[in-house]
């Protein structure tokens, strides 16, 4: 994963560089456009990945249209293309591609670039009608890193289209309610200044009148509430790292923190930090990971398929320093990422963790750990090499 970041980010200062020389649709393709193909695992020069001017005997296409790129997985196009030149504009929607993608019923993502945007389509609100407005956008001379982890979700060998219509869902809901949010609280509409004023202890009667006079004041208390979080949070020191205290297994069974003791072995204690690491390295990797967690005397495992040879991270938590090790070597380029995520190397090749959240920092290091335990030629011998 953090090779794929770093190709990404060089694309993007590539596309800087070069955009305003693609003069025409033909120099944007073969400049922005196939490079990131290739990046993706859709090689241009591999026919059965990548196909151009793909065209086929669609219901009501026109004996010449053809879609710019077909990009296929296992033989079955899964992805179509409309390309224009770096300085067209792009429309949400269109009808030559939409003709295309509504006639495939086995293609999940169809896109239209200009080498510099990218929007990508599928079929939420129709069941194989491309919608009118893409999940998703990216912009690479304007490149938002949170988006990277999504577009790996378009490689050649990461490609489900189940999946991608799930981060497709999720994406339309993700911006559907930040509209909902910004609307509401910054502008402060009606009903969220009622439900400030009801939920508050103000006593009065919330009349049209009193509505018009608290309005520009709830507005104000937002500003300053939020400009109190943004200040406390780059004020508030850095925590020193400090071991959860034991957990009393007598504990209410209600409590979600409490320890979950093994009745077939009572030496094997699930804490809640345990369960945490788990629950990071799905929202890491995605609710279609196929991993476990497995508990033992001496750590707690993640594992890939409940394989216990495939094991993606071993969680200790005993002593002063919880730490992880990793299925993948720790090479100087993640070493690196380590770093920059304010993580220190611990003995044995492992990773101090204080905290179980402190994970997210490293998508990169569990992206390539997944990988590993995914490909069957790595267990094939002992000690394969990465």
């Amino acid at each position: 994963m953090q090779g794929f970041m770093e190709r990404i980010r060089q694309h993007a200062e590539h596309v800087k560089n070069v955009g305003v020389h693609c003069a025409t649709e033909e120099t944007t393709k073969q400049a922005l456009i196939l490079p990131l193909l290739d990046i993706l695992g859709f090689s241009p020069f591999d026919p059965t990945r990548v196909k151009a001017e793909f065209s086929a005997d669609f219901p009501g296409a026109k004996a010449s249209e053809r879609v710019d790129y077909a990009l296929f997985c296992h033989q079955v196009s899964v992805m179509f293309i409309e390309a224009k030149a770096w300085g067209e504009k792009l429309t949400n929607h269109c009808p030559q591609l939409a003709r295309y993608f509504n006639a495939t019923p086995e293609v999940a993502i169809a896109a239209i670039t200009n080498g510099r945007e990218w929007r990508f389509f599928t079929d939420l609100v129709n069941k194989n009608v491309m919608d009118t407005d893409p999940f998703l956008v990216i912009d690479f001379e304007h490149l938002d890193e949170a988006l990277i982890s999504r577009l790996y979700r378009f490689r050649h060998d990461e490609f489900q289209p189940d999946a991608l219509r799930t981060l497709a869902e999720e994406s339309v809901y993700l911006n559907a309610f930040k509209a909902v949010i910004k609307a509401s609280v910054l502008d402060c509409d009606a009903d969220f200044v009622r439900y400030v004023a009801n939920k508050s202890t103000v006593q009065r009667t919330l009349t049209a009148k009193f509505m018009e006079t608290i309005t520009p004041i709830v507005k104000q208390a937002v500003a300053q509430s939020m400009s109190e979080m943004v200040a406390n949070s780059l004020s508030a020191p850095v925590p020193t790292p400090v071991p959860p205290p034991p957990v009393d297994v007598t504990v209410a069974k209600d409590d979600p923190r409490a320890d979950l003791v093994d009745p077939a072995n009572p030496r094997v204690i699930t804490t809640y930090a345990e369960r945490r690491l788990l629950e990071v390295i799905i929202e890491t990797l995605g609710e279609e990971a196929d991993i476990i967690g497995k508990d033992t005397e001496s750590y707690f495992t993640v594992l890939y398929q409940g394989k216990v040879n495939r094991w993606l991270v071993r969680y200790f938590a005993d002593g002063k320093n919880p730490r992880i090790q990793v299925a993948v070597p720790l090479t100087e380029e993640r070493k690196r990422e380590i770093a920059r995520a304010g993580l220190q190397l611990g003995s044995g090749d492992s990773i101090l963790l204080p905290k179980p959240d402190y994970l997210m920092r490293l998508p990169g290091v569990i992206f390539d750990a997944y990988d590993f335990c995914k490909d069957d030629m790595n267990f094939k011998r002992t000690g394969a090499a990465i």
